[in-house]
């Protein structure tokens, strides 16, 4: 028991020769411990409270321990630690000493610290008495109380820190936890280290007070003479109850850390499913040696550290694949696309080892086209992950067969509902001709893209939508409204998943808006703009990815093609035939290829006629400019069959039979591509550049 009520005391010139005539009549000893030296002087009545013959006494308090039971020792240690450290100006507490007999008895004492100017304690002056007879079986009870109390305080410890570790995801996690006021400060523990076991070696991952890392410690063996490697070796915990004991069991260590001025420690494997997964030290700088219920609350508290920490390891270890998984199912590089600056970032979500199916892709297609992908499957996992790497290559592939972007959309969401799998998708689709600035989009329950000027102005770009992915093939409903905008030099499309939009408590349109404030305060270059976008959605944080494509197109220079054009021909429509008729002509005379026109114009007519002659469909003429060493027209005609067109020999009164024959004399060179589910006749013209 303590008691901070001490009064103080002086003692006379000639003490201890002759001790304080009214100590002495209340049989009251008393001392005089120099802090500075370590010498304690006792006068003959304090000898007789401990029991101690003058000759048997060197002047060391240490001398003076035997006498006392370890626990009522380290009790004492630790106020009489306090009272220095806390300016306290005396103290007093009661405790037993052991006396040649073996029997205990109660004794007393009050001590008076004395300082110099700065504040440092210099001296101690005091009292010892016996107390057995004041304090009898009431005082015992009080003290077993109080021991009750302690143990009770000590398992509240390891309640409090093992309930803060349940919320520990990383190791880091687990250190703070240690470090805050859950754990050091209930400790007592001036400081803490943490090693992992990792290939036979041991990793420093916390290292005590700042300035205390011993060089040549980071990895260490675990043969190694360090208090670490022995717990690792031994799975028994290590407890060092004093600056000596520290010195002798560990030369190595110890000449590094003597400055820190450690009294004892208490290092502690940790084990997990009954192997050491690391080592935790905890030293002490104000206390010397650990009662045994404080080594069964330590060792408790170790084991409930190596489950947390166990814990921790996994939540790493499944981050790091999960993220490497879902990096794996995304493009690797982004191709260099002539005519357009672009820019793609990932994001994964703060639930750590929980993976989403976001996704972007950039697609290079002919004739100066890109494709521009942004998607997600529902759900967060590694499931979500692969339907996600399976859903981006066949739109890919798709997309590079030339099928058109609804085609495209309807294709993916077939093969997704015949995969096994419950997910659906979310995907925005637009190919953009980089020549022209036409950009064909088509959505699939996705949210909106979002279009900036050149003046930095932002509208939110409302594309007719779709059933998502897999949904729209479950229905019936594979019709995708294709919506067409152009994007002009210098402006730039944003298309992104909805978790840089979605907020707790904020609704779509709201996201949208901020997201437009964003875009339209941010830098010009969409590298720039992309990181800017991303460094918000990490400030938010939040539970869902985010996956983000730019695309900005740029102004047209001297390696872009001469031009393009295009057109849609139906079946039984005239018009739209005598249309295509002109605009060819009025076309390859403006790019001055006037003494080509007419062949050009005719080549076209045959290859529309037969389209739309021997197929079910409309064609889409397509005539663009090829620039380069050798100038030429391009004349494509795309239609849905895929059947090739067959040379055939025409009879002296037949009308029918010579379309290839004249295609093949009248064009420089020509041929046939697949497109999808149809296929694509074309032939080029040399066109000489023209001043």
């Amino acid at each position: 028991m303590v008691d901070r009520g001490a009064s103080a005391l002086s003692l006379p010139d000639d003490w201890p020769a002759h001790p304080d005539p009214i100590l002495a009549l209340n049989r009251m000893g008393s001392f005089d411990w120099d802090l500075d030296s370590g010498l304690m002087q006792m006068d003959a009545q304090a000898h007789e409270v401990f029991d101690v013959r003058p000759e048997e006494y060197d002047g060391r308090p240490e001398t003076l321990s035997l006498r006392v039971p370890a626990t009522e020792r380290i009790r004492l240690d630790t106020l009489v630690s306090h009272a220095l450290k806390d300016g306290s100006e005396n103290y007093g507490a009661y405790f037993r000493i052991r006396c040649r007999d073996g029997s205990l008895r109660w004794t007393h004492t009050q001590g008076y610290i004395r300082r110099d100017g700065t504040g440092r304690p210099r001296r101690i002056i005091g009292i010892v008495r016996d107390a057995t007879q004041e304090l009898g079986e009431s005082v015992a009870r009080r003290e077993q109380a109080a021991q009750d109390e302690a143990r009770r305080q000590q398992t509240n410890v390891v309640q409090i820190t093992t309930a803060a570790l349940a919320h520990a995801r990383t190791v880091q996690d687990v250190i703070d936890v240690l470090k805050d006021s859950h754990g050091l400060t209930h400790l007592g523990a001036t400081s803490l280290v943490m090693g992992l076991v990792e290939a036979g070696r041991i990793r420093l991952v916390a290292e005590g007070p700042e300035g205390s890392f011993v060089p040549g410690t980071m990895v260490t063996r675990i043969d190694e003479q360090y208090p670490m490697s022995e717990v690792v070796r031994t799975l028994a915990p290590r407890f060092i109850d004093s600056p000596e004991d520290f010195a002798d069991s560990y030369p190595l260590l110890w000449p590094h850390i003597t400055d820190l001025k450690i009294t004892s420690a208490a290092y502690l494997p940790l084990i997990a499913q009954a192997r050491p997964i690391g080592a935790m030290g905890l030293l002490y700088n104000d206390r010397r040696g650990f009662s045994s219920e404080e080594r069964n609350v330590l060792v408790a508290l170790g084991s409930s550290i190596a489950q947390s920490l166990q814990r921790a390891m996994f939540y790493e270890q499944e981050k790091d694949l999960a993220q490497g998984l879902q990096q794996a199912m995304l493009p690797r590089s982004i191709p260099n696309v002539p005519g357009a600056d672009i820019a793609v970032r990932y994001r994964s979500a703060s639930l750590g080892r929980d993976i989403g199916g976001d996704w972007y892709d950039v697609i290079p297609l002919p004739g100066g086209r890109v494709g521009a992908v942004i998607g997600d499957v529902q759900g967060h996992d590694t499931h979500a992950a692969a339907v996600m790497g399976q859903l981006r290559i066949v739109l890919r592939a798709y997309a590079a067969e030339g099928h058109t972007p609804a085609t495209v959309m309807a294709r993916a969401s077939v093969f997704l509902h015949e995969l096994d799998t419950d997910r659906f998708a979310t995907c925005l689709y637009a190919e953009a001709d980089l020549s022209t600035g036409v950009v064909q989009l088509v959505r699939a329950g996705h949210i909106d893209p979002v279009i900036r000027q050149k003046d930095g102005t932002c509208r939110r770009q409302s594309v007719t939508g779709g059933l998502p992915l897999g949904l729209s093939a479950l229905f019936g409903r594979l019709e995708y409204p294709v919506d067409t905008v152009e994007l002009d030099p210098g402006q730039t499309l944003v298309l992104c998943t909805d978790g840089l939009v979605e907020q707790p408590g904020v609704d779509l349109d709201e996201g949208m808006h901020t997201l437009m404030e964003l875009i339209r305060s941010g830098p010009d270059d969409v590298r720039d703009l992309a990181d800017r976008l991303i460094d918000v959605a990490e400030e938010r944080g939040g539970d869902d990815d985010v996956a983000l494509l730019a695309l900005r197109r740029r102004g047209p220079g001297p390696q872009q093609s001469g031009g393009r054009l295009q057109q849609h021909v139906g079946p039984g429509d005239p018009e739209a035939l005598t249309e295509a008729r002109h605009m060819i002509r009025a076309a390859v005379r403006a790019w001055g290829g006037g003494e080509r026109a007419d062949d050009v114009e005719l080549v076209a007519d045959e290859l529309i006629t037969n389209a739309l002659m021997h197929t079910e469909g409309a064609a889409i003429v397509t005539l663009r400019v090829l620039s380069g060493p050798d100038r030429r027209v391009r004349v494509e005609v795309e239609d849905s069959s895929s059947a090739l067109p067959r040379r055939r020999e025409a009879g002296e009164s037949g009308v029918s039979g010579r379309g290839l024959l004249l295609v093949d004399r009248l064009a420089d060179v020509w041929g046939v591509e697949a497109r999808g589910g149809g296929k694509c006749v074309w032939c080029e013209f040399l066109v000489p550049e023209q001043d």
